[in-house]
């Protein structure tokens, strides 16, 4: 395109500017070729007219457009230059706080000059096995690429961090190796990983010093080759030194610092250990105190010292030669503070023997203080004839002092380098390392000397190798992708180094004029005048005959020639170092012993392949006439060695740039930025890629970002390759613009920047049409709503108008009807009063007419009523004289008669014939009733025969079932007894029974009177207990209303913080399992390599075959005590922490087991004593009651007991019937012989006819009843009755009584009586002891509440807070005395259980030998085989879920069930079979009650498993089948321990099937490890398999097709390290395998509560994952991205709820994710924008929601970013959150996990054993 084209009108350009560099200016008038100037506005609105050269036609720099400002990748840029790319850097530095950017294959690493949170483990792990491009720019990347590429492509690495004093250059390389130390820790148990992060305090606190640059600034160049294994693992380290700052020891600038050690060394002088040095503060020493100030701030040298030292000590320096060096540094500083005295006139000097410094420097380093004092002044001078001492001028000891000085120093520093290296050697053979080079970038200053001009020698080289690499990978690039390759130019400064290294360069000639006897810096300079002034890279300064000037790639640089010729000589006198050699110290005279073999052994010699110390110094040598090289010929050595290993590794590159020098914050100062970016190499860098094609894109997502471009006809194609190139030549006519490779499109610099444009200008025309459209309808909307508002309101205006004429005529009627009914009423009351004049008249007139007839009647009635009464006197009178007249005749007449009638009765009476008839009939009577007596007796008689006949033969019968009738046996016989004993003493009970009543009467008064006492005490104790629970509720109510707000609050915070602790001790004790078994496994690893060491050269590995429990010794014998489950005590263990539990872990468990127990015990007798009072209350009514009732009430009690003890006889009846029908089919089960069947048929006879007995016999039961309630009320009828008895014999004949039923009648009734009172005493003594156990109660508790009442006292005098602690104090003092209490007791009751436990194995073994004997009967041979297979059939259905095997083939058991089992041959049985199949062994085995079978098996099934999971380590099917075996064989374990706690949902059928001889208690246990270890493996085998799926699903993965727009990316996207086909997951794919795990789980029954937690811990990594690569890449931080997110989470919510799993917690992890996805989509402008953010991601930290906003992107340029005043505003809202200043989620952390206990509804015995799993040594019991 052309000029016209690009520089239109609104486009933005960068115009230099001399204070911020570049600045940015819109153009307001299109260019045309052939203007002289560009008009342009600035930002601040003020107009600028820009000049342009004609004859150049150089225009100013195009500006990107906003979108692409802010990229992770400098090579995203469209248009790549200098402004674009500081405006890039500032942009990401300054307003998204982002400190590192890609350039191309380079790291730029601004330091921010602040700690940031960016460096965690967490963060390790997110970039660990990420691609380089898919993660926002970070030194991990570039740190994990090495890796990756050492790993893939078995090369070496390198990693060169460069950069000037300040920028952060030693930072980034301790934070790259610290990268290496954590991903690729070592294999063994060396830590050699720590030792190389150890070596890095040490090296800074000898090499590193404060400048006014950088307070940490490093004073050498050093070169790290950390080692690896061909497993990747960290075997050992080596490091090179290059050019230490010697002079730095004895002379600092103003505002700097010597190197740090003096300064620690010197904060410590106070320690014990260092008083011998004779050491004060740094401000007392010379060469500490040059610079001024001795402190930085920030630093505490002291702790400093501390970690030194530390280090030291863990790279194995003893502790005699660290106080050995530190002798050395506190000699240096007592060597610089020597007062050197002047004598003859400055031509000799000398030092005083008195001098203490002088005294301290020699007696630390152990030399002779007279010759030290000597050749301190003097100098040897040595010639062909003989050898002269001379004295020294005050400049020349000075110069020789600060070089003794130096080369102590720089000795001490080669002796600690090299004991480095020999404390990261390794003998074990090196595969590949990768090299960290930490070395001083370009350095220009004000005066320039030696130093400066190797260091900037060496940046030469090192620019050299970056070019040629850069170029490299380009050519590379365009080869891969079939781009016609064209020569790019780009800067070779071959030339600069050739002027300085080659033949008769600046260093040959420097060498030269060393060796010149009077050779000066004069002298050289001139050479170098003679020699290059034509060189152009060369040049002499006007001004200056002392100085030169290079130019270098960066900047040209003038250099003073002063001291160049004795920094390059590096001279130190031989007495001085003779004197060093012969100190009493070994360590001192070794420093200097081996100068000429370290000369020979130079960096270039064999000694490079060994561990050593390749220092770019000069080796010190005396000062004769030997050749020794100088120092700039060692560096030159040295710098070719380090390109030669440079050149044959793959380098990587990180740029240190320092934003300021005032070290302030996030400051940018873009004039010293853009210095060190033109030093470093970036813009060169850049330069290289915007020559050839530096963006480029793939065409799917070209055609992606671009198709908003393209025509409908063209987009029908299927081919994408065929329409990207159809788009680009129809919108760039130039073909040079761009190019079409293999896998992507090439474009020339600016042309992405065009594309966008097109792309903006689509959719502002898209968004034009749609604002258009959008804007007319709501403005037609509006004008409906205008219209209906219109409408509406002369609507309701007709309406009120209408309203108002309705009223106005409702109120017009009214009025006349108001008129109407008015004169109406009035009419109307005038009429009725004339009416009711009238009415009036008439009725007084009518009235008094009838008044005059009423009283006429009245008169004549009363003359009526005289007559009637005197008429009826008159009549009966006349009646009453007629009637007595009469009776007095009847009497007379009837008198007459009577005695005539007697006469005739006396005379019949005395006749005999009557008497005879009256005899006769009362004759017959008798006969007859004595008949029937004698037949009653007789059948009495015969009766009670059969009844003993019947007796003897059940009898008889009985013995021969022995002890199967052996109860109904004894209560035949009990009831015999009790029979005969009644018939006994029925004779005494009646005449017992008059003396019976009276003590009876006796008895009452006595109980009636104490009753009445108890009462009375009773209601006393009761109005007191009622007094003082009223007491106590008032003081209640006073305690709660005083502390009820503290005391809840204080409570919930407690019962959160208990909680949390709770779970921080269950995780670290499932850490500490876990941990377990990763040394379990390590240690498995070790003994796999020492088992393939010891084996032949090849790589045969073989499999472990023992396990780590094997190890530890054996597992504890088998307790026989029976302890509680330790699993409910488990949490309380893990709060008292593991420590202390692991003291005493048994004793600890009987004791919580113990308090528990007896703590239900304690509830269960609380229970029983409330129902105890009950009891005692309703006794008391009913005893009140009874005293009242009269004896008709004790016959009504006799009924009663009648009626119980029929109840009892019908249960006897009951059971008999039962044990018949048992007998019955026991005997058909047996076919037994006929013998026995002829036995049972008569005794089942005989029990009928006893049946029949029973029957008729309560059939005469029933007759007495009824004749004794007869006989007693006709008792109750008087006197009389019983005299008329006595008289005659048959008083009623009618009644058919005698007198023998009535005397058994009566004595029956005495008995009844006399129990009764017996069983009425009984209850009077039980009433008595109760009555004095509640009295005693009573008391108790009146003590109780004297006490309380006390504390309630003291309490109300105490604070709310100490009140709730004395509380509970008191509470747990009564809880443990009562549980104290409780616990003798149990403990009596274990002891009767164990006895009772073996008399009833006694007892089951008798039974067994009783059935056994009965089983054994002789019979034919037929029936003997029915027999055999009857029994047979039996067996099989009497299993009782019992499997038996042999001890030697516990082997093979655990081989097939075990080791050899797959999941899928048991896919059809009962889930978890193979854990029934071992509990069933078990079960014999306790059985049996052999305690070495149970162990043996027990422990081999831990040791299979442990080896079947080891075996296995990467299968989830196989891990989870064992995790769901061991947990059921753990919950059979429990579930049929005995334990009452774990059998409440037993049947009885598995109750039987409990273990009765051990306790395995402990092996419960260990199996619970076990678990969480097997559970731990899960979640690890789940988590490897996720992981690689959950960025590409959630995050990349457009599930909803077209939204998320893709940008330009850089090189970084481009060259990623993996291959090109890169695998992509979508949200399906998670789905599919989240099912499967589902599917897996639940099929083989693991417990649902677990299948929870493992789906909880996953989503949890989910959430993590996604999250953390969302806060550390830009690219996915947008609009799009959190609507695809969020719709992504939804799918996963979704699938949660169709598997139920919405109560596992899982959807609660995802909400950070969730909350991330919002705020991605939330609205970020105005504060109230900020409030709503703060208030709605409460899941996030601060951190995170400002990284997140900080890296938002829009995707489209009518997205609008997220201003830094927004982001500081978010800030300011969120500064009281007190979140953790951890940026990235753990995504490692695993939740604890709790087992449920889960019993079983299976019976053992409902359990088959399939064929396949080859167990038919096994056999049912």
């Amino acid at each position: 395109m052309s000029a016209a084209e690009l520089y239109t009108k609104y486009t933005r350009v960068w115009i230099p500017d001399p204070d911020e560099v570049w600045r940015s200016a819109e153009v307001i008038k299109d260019y045309k070729e052939g203007d002289k100037s560009l008009h342009l506005k600035l930002e601040d609105e003020t107009l600028y007219e820009y000049p342009i050269d004609l004859q150049g036609n150089e225009l100013p720099f195009l500006r990107n457009p906003d979108i692409l400002v802010g990229e992770n990748d400098l090579t995203a840029l469209s248009y790549l230059h200098e402004p674009a790319v500081l405006h890039n850097l500032k942009v990401r530095f300054v307003e998204s706080n982002h400190i590192y950017t890609y350039c191309g294959i380079v790291l730029v690493a601004i330091n921010p000059y602040e700690q940031l949170p960016i460096y965690g483990q967490d963060v390790i792990y997110a970039y660990s096995g990420q691609n380089m491009g898919d993660m926002d720019p970070h030194i991990f990347a570039v740190a994990e690429e090495a890796y990756k590429q050492m790993a893939r492509d078995e090369k070496n690495q390198s990693i060169i961090v460069s950069g000037e004093s300040g920028a952060g250059k030693t930072v980034s390389a301790k934070y790259a190796m610290r990268f290496f130390a954590t991903v690729g820790g070592s294999a063994s148990e060396t830590n050699i990983e720590t030792k190389v992060l150890a070596s890095s305090p040490i090296m800074e606190a000898i090499g590193n010093a404060k400048t006014t640059r950088n307070d940490n600034s490093s004073r050498f160049g050093k070169y790290i080759q950390i080692g690896f294994d061909k497993r990747y693992h960290i075997i050992g380290a080596n490091m090179r030194t290059y050019l230490l700052e010697k002079s730095r020891v004895v002379f600092q600038a103003e505002d700097e610092r010597n190197y740090h050690i003096f300064y620690q060394l010197c904060a410590s002088a106070s320690l014990p250990e260092f008083k011998d040095l004779g050491l004060t503060c740094a401000e007392d020493y010379f060469y500490t105190s040059q610079g001024g100030g001795t402190s930085v701030a920030g630093v505490d040298d002291a702790d400093d010292f501390e970690k030194t030292r530390h280090a030291f000590t863990l790279l194995g320096v003893k502790e005699s030669h660290q106080m050995t060096i530190f002798r050395i540094i506190a000699a240096i500083l007592h060597l610089g503070n020597l007062e050197i005295r002047v004598e003859r006139d400055g031509d000799a000097c000398s030092i005083s023997s008195k001098d203490n410094h002088l005294n301290s420097f020699c007696s630390l380093l152990g030399v002779e203080h007279s010759q030290m004092e000597h050749w301190l002044c003097h100098r040897k001078l040595v010639t062909t004839a003989e050898t002269y001492v001379k004295s020294m001028s005050m400049q020349q000891v000075v110069n020789a002092r600060n070089a003794l000085a130096k080369h102590i120093y720089a000795r001490l520093f080669s002796w600690i380098v090299q004991h480095i290296n020999k404390a990261l050697h390794t003998t074990i053979k090196q595969h590949s390392f990768i090299g960290v080079l930490d070395i001083y970038g370009f350095e220009t200053f004000e005066v320039n000397s030696f130093e400066q001009f190797c260091i900037n020698y060496a940046n030469e080289k090192l620019q050299q190798q970056f070019n040629l690499h850069v170029f490299k990978l380009e050519q590379e690039e365009y080869m891969k992708e079939g781009i016609p390759w064209t020569l790019i130019d780009f800067y070779d400064n071959q030339p600069c180094i050739d002027l300085i290294e080659a033949k008769l360069g600046i260093l040959d000639l420097l060498d030269e004029e060393c060796k010149v006897p009077k050779g000066t810096d004069q002298n050289w300079a001139q050479k170098l005048y003679d020699r290059h002034t034509n060189s152009q890279h060369f040049q002499k300064p006007r001004m200056s005959n002392t100085s030169f000037i290079i130019l270098h790639f960066a900047d040209k640089v003038e250099y003073q020639s002063e001291g160049f010729l004795e920094k390059n000589r590096d001279t130190v006198y031989e007495e001085q170092i003779n004197i060093l050699k012969a100190s009493k110290y070994q360590m001192v005279a070794d420093l200097f012993q081996d100068e000429k073999d370290a000369a020979s052994t130079s960096p270039v010699g064999k000694g490079a392949l060994k561990i050593s110390v390749r220092s770019a110094r000069p080796a010190i040598k005396a000062a004769n006439k030997e050749h020794k090289k100088t120092v700039g010929h060692q560096f030159r050595n040295s710098l070719h060695l380090l390109m030669e290993t440079l050149n044959a590794t793959t380098p990587h590159y990180v740029r240190c740039i320092k934003p300021n020098d005032e070290k302030l914050s996030f400051k940018f100062d873009s004039k010293r930025v853009v210095q060190q970016l033109r030093a470093c190499g970036v813009l060169e860098t850049i330069r290289i890629s915007a020559a050839g094609f530096p963006s480029r894109w793939s065409y799917h997502d070209f055609f992606n970002r671009y198709r908003v471009l393209m025509k409908k006809r063209d987009l029908c194609n299927n081919d994408k390759k065929q329409i990207c190139q159809t788009l680009l030549e129809d919108l760039i006519k130039d073909p040079d613009k761009f190019q079409f490779g293999r896998t992507k499109i090439f474009f020339r610099a600016g042309q992405v920047a065009y594309l966008e444009k097109l792309r903006a200008d689509k959719f502002r025309a898209a968004t034009i049409m749609i604002q258009k459209t959008v804007r007319g309808w709501l403005q037609w909307v509006r004008y409906k709503k205008l219209r209906q508002a219109t409408v509406t309101i002369q609507r309701y205006a007709r309406g009120h108008l209408a309203r108002r004429l309705a009223e106005h005529l409702r109120r017009t009627r009214a009025a006349i009807i108001l008129q109407k009914q008015y004169r109406m009423l009035r009419i109307l009351r005038a009429y009725q009063r004339v009416r009711s004049a009238a009415i009036t008249i008439q009725a007084f007139a009518r009235g008094m007419i009838v008044r005059r007839i009423y009283h006429k009647i009245l008169v004549e009635h009363k003359a009526i009523t005289l007559q009637k009464y005197t008429r009826g006197w008159l009549a009966r009178t006349q009646f009453c004289r007629v009637r007595t007249a009469t009776i007095v005749l009847q009497c007379c007449y009837r008198r007459m008669k009577a005695r005539q009638q007697l006469k005739a009765l006396k005379i019949e009476a005395r006749s005999a014939q009557h008497l005879k008839k009256l005899n006769v009939g009362m004759e017959n009577k008798v006969v007859q009733l004595q008949r029937k007596i004698d037949e009653q007796n007789k059948e009495y008689k015969l009766l009670n025969e059969q009844l003993s006949m019947l007796t003897s033969a059940h009898s008889s019968e009985v013995e021969k079932l022995k002890k199967e009738l052996l109860q109904y046996q004894q209560s035949h016989q009990g009831d015999d007894n009790q029979l005969i004993s009644l018939q006994g003493e029925m004779e005494h009970l009646q005449l017992e029974l008059e003396k019976a009543r009276g003590e009876r009467k006796v008895m009452e008064d006595s109980y009636i009177k104490e009753k009445d006492l108890l009462r009375k005490r009773i209601s006393d104790l009761e109005e007191e207990n009622a007094f003082l629970k009223q007491e106590k509720e008032e003081l209640n109510n006073r305690i709660i209303c005083q502390a009820e707000d503290e005391f809840a609050q204080n409570t919930v915070e407690e019962n959160i913080q208990m909680k949390k602790e709770l779970e921080e001790e269950r995780s670290r004790y499932q850490n500490l399992v876990k941990e377990y078994s990763r040394l379990e496994q390590r240690y498995d690893n070790l003994r796999d390599e020492i088992t393939v060491i010891k084996q032949a050269p090849g790589h045969r590995r073989n499999p472990s075959n023992q396990s780590s429990l094997e190890s530890d010794s054996n597992y504890p014998s088998i307790s026989t005590s029976e302890i509680g489950d330790t699993e409910d005590v488990m949490p309380q263990v893990e709060e008292v922490g593991i420590e202390e539990a692991a003291m005493d872990m048994t004793l600890f468990l009987k004791l919580q087991k113990r308090v528990r127990e007896l703590e239900q015990e304690r509830k269960k007798l609380q229970t029983q004593l409330e129902k105890k009072e009950e009891e005692s209350k309703k006794s008391q009514v009913t005893e009140v009651k009874t005293e009242v009732t009269s004896e008709h009430e004790d016959f009504a009690y006799n009924s009663l007991k009648r009626q119980e003890l029929e109840s009892e006889n019908k249960k006897l009846k009951n059971e008999l019937n039962e044990l018949r029908k048992a007998i019955a089919d026991k005997a058909t089960q047996n076919h037994s012989s006929n013998d026995i069947q002829d036995s049972y048929n008569l005794l089942l006879n005989q029990l009928k006819l006893a049946n029949e007995e029973l029957e008729v016999r309560k059939e005469e039961v029933l007759i007495l009843r009824t004749q004794i309630m007869k006989a007693a009320q006709q008792k109750e009828m008087g006197k009389n009755v019983e005299s008329i008895a006595n008289d005659t014999r048959w008083p009623n004949s009618d009644k058919h009584i005698d007198q023998e039923d009535a005397i058994e009648a009566y004595q029956g009734m005495c008995k009844t009586n006399q129990l009764l009172e017996a069983q009425l005493q009984d209850q009077r003594r039980e009433h008595e002891e109760e009555v004095e156990a509640l009295k005693n109660q009573m008391d108790a508790m009146k003590e109780e509440m004297e006490k309380q009442q006390q504390t309630f006292l003291q309490n109300l005098q105490l604070s709310p807070e100490v009140q709730v602690e004395f509380g509970i104090q008191q509470e747990i003092t009564r809880l443990t005395n009562e549980n104290l209490d409780l616990k003798e007791l149990l403990e009596k009751l274990e002891k009767n259980e164990k006895k009772l436990k073996k008399e009833l194995k006694v007892y089951m073994k008798k039974v067994q030998d009783f059935q056994a004997f009965q089983t054994v009967v002789p019979a034919d041979r037929r029936q003997r085989e029915c027999h055999m297979q009857v029994a047979v059939q039996r067996k099989e259905k009497n299993f009782q879920g019992m499997l038996e095997y042999y001890k030697e083939d516990e082997p093979l058991l655990i081989q097939n069930l075990i080791i050899d089992l797959k999941p899928q041959a048991v896919s059809a049985t009962v889930p978890c079979l193979p854990a029934y199949i071992l509990y069933m062994c078990i079960r014999h085995a306790d059985y049996i009650n052999d305690d070495q079978k149970v162990h043996s098996l027990l422990t081999s099934t831990i040791n299979g498993i442990k080896k079947v999971l080891k075996k296995h380590n990467n299968d989830f099917e196989m891990t989870s089948f064992w995790l769901a075996n061991t947990r059921r064989f753990l919950h059979c374990l429990k579930q049929y321990s005995g334990d009452a706690g774990f059998m409440t949902q037993n049947t009885p059928k598995q109750n039987e099937h409990c273990l009765k001889n051990f306790d395995l208690i402990e092996y419960r246990q260990v199996l619970d490890h076990l678990s969480i270890q097997i559970y731990q493996q899960l979640i690890k085998i789940a988590g490897a398999i996720l992981h690689p799926m959950i960025v590409s699903a959630v995050l990349e993965n457009e599930s909803i097709q077209g939204l998320c727009g893709i940008k330009p990316m850089g090189y970084r996207n481009r060259c990623s390290s993996v291959a090109d086909g890169d695998i992509s997951y979508s949200l399906d794919e998670i789905i599919r395998q989240l099912n499967t795990f589902h599917t897996i789980m639940s099929d083989q029954g693991l417990d649902p509560e677990i299948v929870q937690q493992v789906f909880k811990q996953l989503f949890y990594m989910i959430s993590a994952v996604a999250l953390n690569n969302l806060l550390l890449r830009k690219d996915v931080c947008s609009w799009s991205t959190g609507m695809q997110l969020r719709f992504n989470i939804s799918q996963l919510e979704e699938w949660l709820r169709a598997k139920n799993l919405q109560e596992s917690g899982a959807a609660q992890t995802l909400e950070p994710l969730i909350q991330a996805a919002q705020l991605l989509q939330l609205k970020k402008k105005t504060a109230e924008d900020a409030e709503a953010i703060c208030s709605l991601c409460t899941s996030l930290t601060t951190q995170q929601i400002v990284k997140i906003l900080n890296l938002y992107t829009p995707v489209n340029e009518f997205e609008e970013r997220v201003t830094v005043a927004f982001i500081r505003d978010i800030q300011m809202h969120l500064q009281e959150r007190n979140d953790p200043p951890q940026l990235l989620l753990n995504f490692k952390h695993m939740f604890p996990v709790l087992f449920p206990f889960n019993p079983s509804s299976i019976t053992m015995d409902s359990i088959d054993l399939p064929a396949s799993l080859n167990l038919e040594f096994l056999n049912k019991v």
